[in-house]
């Protein structure tokens, strides 16, 4: 993801989710620096409620590596979601030079690290 650019993972609710702590795995691989926005949000009734925003900056590994970097996050003290809608995770690129800037890491242990994913509250 590379500046100005936005993608959205989008999950179909099942169930209620509870108020509480979202734990957030999003290893990547970054090709050229960038600054990450990543936001937390529940899509229902036609709006979108934000449950949590953060931002993170990246640099490349030494020597053109492509390898996944580590990256976990914590959403502290998000609301309670009612288990209409769907969980959208995403994720926003600014000041790269690149599209591809940062790319989550779907290759998971292949470039040495994990496939993105999200704990829910209980």
């Amino acid at each position: 993801m590379g500046s100005g650019g936005s993608f959205e993972a989008p999950f179909e609710l099942r169930a209620a989710i509870p108020g509480g702590t979202y734990h957030v795995n999003c290893d990547g691989i970054i090709i050229r620096s960038v600054d990450v926005t990543f936001d937390l949000v529940w899509r229902h009734d036609g709006a979108d409620t934000l449950l949590g925003t953060w931002q993170q900056h990246w640099e490349p590994l030494p020597d053109g590596v492509y390898e996944a970097q580590p990256y976990e996050h914590d959403v502290t003290d998000a609301p309670a979601v009612d288990g209409d809608g769907q969980l959208i995770f995403r994720y926003t690129g600014t000041n790269a030079t690149l599209d591809q800037a940062f790319i989550p890491n779907g290759d998971g242990r292949l470039a040495n690290g994990r496939i993105p994913n999200i704990t829910l509250p209980r």
